[in-house]
């Protein structure tokens, strides 16, 4: 009786860890509209070919997508096209904190550990938001968004981070690491 008494309690004490990851892992919500919803791009924008009198930037290209700069699902690029010339993305100092060397694209995919726009974190690596993006953002949760980083083939000094659950993506500048 008591091996019998034994063998239940390891196979309870076994499998609370199994149900325990169950409750966590859930299945990202289905894309809105050919839009986030757990898609991961497999590559960057191309470098953007500006017009000579660029109309005003508009988002919203499909009724239902986010009015901020996206990536649809057939990895379609919206909103990445100001050129290399772009004064909002101007930095006086590329680089300055180095080169960002965690990974790049669709492999690496990173979970914010905390912070806000200004300034946040994952992977012992640092990044703030370019603040004529700032709005573009408000929607993140700073502490769970999973977030993908590309290079930006346009503005020197700028990596793009691409938020999974949502499908949007901003300029971001790398701060180092710690």
């Amino acid at each position: 009786m008591k091996s019998l008494l034994g063998v239940l309690a390891l196979f309870l004490i076994s499998s609370v860890p199994a149900v325990a990851q169950e409750k966590h892992s859930s299945a990202p919500p289905p894309p809105v509209h050919g839009v986030g919803g757990g898609h991961v791009p497999a590559h960057g924008p191309a470098p953007a070919k500006p017009e000579e009198h660029p109309a005003p930037p508009k988002y919203v290209d499909k009724n239902g997508h986010p009015d901020a700069p996206h990536v649809h699902t057939n990895d379609k690029w919206v909103g990445h096209d100001s050129g290399p010339n772009d004064a909002h993305y101007h930095l006086d100092h590329p680089w300055e904190h180095g080169h960002f060397n965690g990974g790049f694209g669709k492999g690496h995919v990173w979970r914010i550990a905390g912070g806000n726009r200004e300034r946040f974190w994952f992977g012992g690596f640092y990044f703030t938001v370019a603040p004529v993006d700032f709005a573009f953002c408000d929607g993140w949760d700073w502490g769970t968004d999973e977030v993908v980083i590309y290079e930006d083939p346009d503005h020197d000094g700028w990596y793009l981070a691409y938020n999974v659950r949502l499908g949007t993506y901003v300029h971001v500048e790398y701060l180092g690491n710690s």
